[in-house]
């Protein structure tokens, strides 16, 4: 007696033929609207389950209106009150390439992409792109200092710093010299730079001061650098001296080019620009998320619940878990995403089964009831009759998102929920749907299961994602230069741009400089004005900085 999502009429409805459950309600049933954005005038339908009349779901508010950051790329704003904005970010892209000629660049690169153990695919675009952020420098001639932090357990083979500077020289095919980081060694530093044109710093992982954003530590790597480039945004939710300290000494802070696409996924996520949008969430620790879960059912028509924070939620709706599988804490959050779901009419599901292994016996495995789960077992992936009605779940999909490790304590023979899992997220790829995975495992999942799979539609680093949900700001996104949100055609906004400027800052209302544009047409008048609430709808309005707004008064 599980639910699934179906979709009917461009919504989703609740049928009574699934596998995975649905919240019940302290009602006996939900007062649906008597019209939605999905369903127009239609009355939405009524379905059985164990006594409860569940109604057809309508979709949550639609995304803020998208504003294009670049030729290629289009940063969306998040629904307001929800989450503010990223802020628009210099990037590399739109950096005056006559600027770089000759200057001293300092590239904080990500491990992860360049130092893997396993063979690299020089084609993908994860790694192309921080490949090309390195070239590209390099071709613009500057001078380039490399700096990241990397420990074995990402490779094996990384012993000292003149091995990862052969492995990054063979990735790049141009040569790295390696030179040190320490306060005795600042003028020797100047003086190899005019040795070669590409440098690999020490490892940032045996410094602690890198960890606690040390300013002394910053302003040692800043020396001698003119331009910061951050182009590990798998970093971005931490607060270092490599990505968050070093913009203070630094005359430009920019986005490289695989921290833009990665910026520009994590952007990706938050539209909902498709329906029915479900998203899978694995993993546990539901108390810590739970600002980030709260954003997720406010915003998508369902979440299913595939990992450890399961339990929780079958916790919090009064079925049988065992004392071991709660999470201290974590009650009340649950309650409470469980209520928003039921205030918008939209299922939270969680598994009927699964596979489990004795505590005393690991070889010996068995398929128990989600909500009787007998002592000395332990749950280790999720049941066949889970998986089947997932797959049909997700057929009626449109949008996808995936976070977090569908295993809970111990893999084992039959644990292959996640390898499934990628198989029907493939499948409905090549559908078009929109599919985006997150974490580490569940990337390595679907690059197992399918080779074609697009970096475009994975984001490694759940920590990142994670703290974007909980509504923080990023430090080493915050930390960029900021970048104008538009391309102001001043042409366009000035009859006769070559006239003189009047600037008045702090415009208010903007009517003193309409009056005045009216009286001097031998001027252009620019208003600035940091408080949004104040600003009248005539004129052109544009975002400008740090929120500040300005008013262009043509003649």
């Amino acid at each position: 007696m599980c639910q699934l999502l179906n979709s009917v009429d461009g919504t989703l409805s609740l049928l009574n033929k699934l596998t995975f459950y649905a919240f019940p309600t302290k009602t006996s049933e939900f007062r649906h609207p008597k019209s939605s954005p999905y369903l127009g005038n239609k009355t939405a339908r009524r379905w059985r389950f164990r006594g409860v009349r569940l109604l057809s779901l309508q979709g949550g508010s639609e995304a803020a209106d998208h504003v294009k950051s670049s030729n290629k790329f289009k940063a969306n704003c998040c629904d307001e009150g929800e989450m503010e904005p990223f802020p628009h970010v210099q990037t590399l892209r739109k950096f005056p390439k006559e600027e770089l000629v000759g200057k001293v660049v300092m590239v904080r690169f990500d491990s992860t992409n360049l130092l893997r153990e396993e063979e690299q695919d020089q084609s993908s675009q994860s790694v192309s792109s921080a490949v090309f952020t390195i070239k590209y420098l390099h071709e613009a001639g500057a001078k380039i200092i490399l700096v990241s932090d990397w420990r074995k357990k990402t490779n094996s083979q990384l012993h000292d710093v003149e091995t990862v500077a052969d492995m990054i020289s063979s990735v790049i095919q141009h040569r790295v010299v390696t030179i040190k980081c320490d306060y005795s060694a600042v003028l020797l530093k100047m003086e190899v730079l005019k040795k070669a044109d590409i440098f690999l710093l020490e490892n940032l992982s045996e410094y602690k001061e890198e960890v606690a954003n040390n300013s002394k530590f910053a302003e040692l790597l800043s020396l001698g650098v003119d331009i910061f480039v951050n182009d590990s945004f798998s970093q971005s939710h931490k607060i270092l001296a490599s990505t968050v300290g070093i913009a203070r000494f630094c005359s430009a802070c920019i986005a490289g080019f695989h921290f833009e696409e990665s910026l520009c996924q994590l952007k990706k996520v938050a539209r909902t620009n498709k329906r029915p949008y479900v998203a899978i969430i694995g993993g546990g620790n539901l108390h810590d998320k739970a600002a980030a879960l709260h954003f997720l059912v406010s915003r998508c028509d369902g979440l299913v619940f595939v990992g450890m924070m399961s339990f929780q939620i079958m916790h919090a709706l009064g079925l049988s878990v065992p004392s071991y599988l709660v999470e201290p804490g974590a009650y009340k959050a649950a309650l409470d995403i469980i209520q928003i779901a039921h205030d918008r009419n939209i299922p939270i599901l969680h598994p009927m089964d699964f596979w489990c292994m004795n505590e005393h016996l690991p070889e010996k495995m068995g398929i128990f009831p989600s909500h009787h789960i007998l002592d000395g077992w332990l749950p280790v992936d999720l049941g066949p009759r889970s998986l089947d009605e997932l797959n049909s779940l997700l057929v009626k999909c449109k949008k996808i998102l995936w976070i977090g490790p569908v295993k809970f304590k111990f893999s084992g023979e039959c644990a292959d929920g996640a390898s499934k899992l990628a198989q029907a997220l493939n499948e409905l790829r090549q559908r078009n749907c929109d599919i985006t995975v997150v974490g580490n495992m569940a990337c390595q999942a679907m690059v197992m299961e399918s080779k074609s799979v697009l970096v475009n539609d994975m984001i490694e680093n759940a920590s990142v994602l994670w703290e974007f949900f909980k509504g923080r700001k990023l430090p080493g996104v915050m930390a960029l230069d900021r970048a104008y949100p538009f391309e102001i055609d001043w042409k366009s906004a000035y009859c006769n741009p070559a006239q003189p400027l009047v600037v008045d800052i702090g415009s208010g209302s903007g009517l003193f400089l309409l009056g005045m544009a009216r009286r001097r047409k031998d001027l252009n008048f620019l208003g600035l004005e940091i408080n949004s609430k104040v600003i009248c709808s005539s004129g052109l309005l544009l975002s400008f900085f740090f929120s500040i707004y300005f008013y262009v008064f043509p003649l």
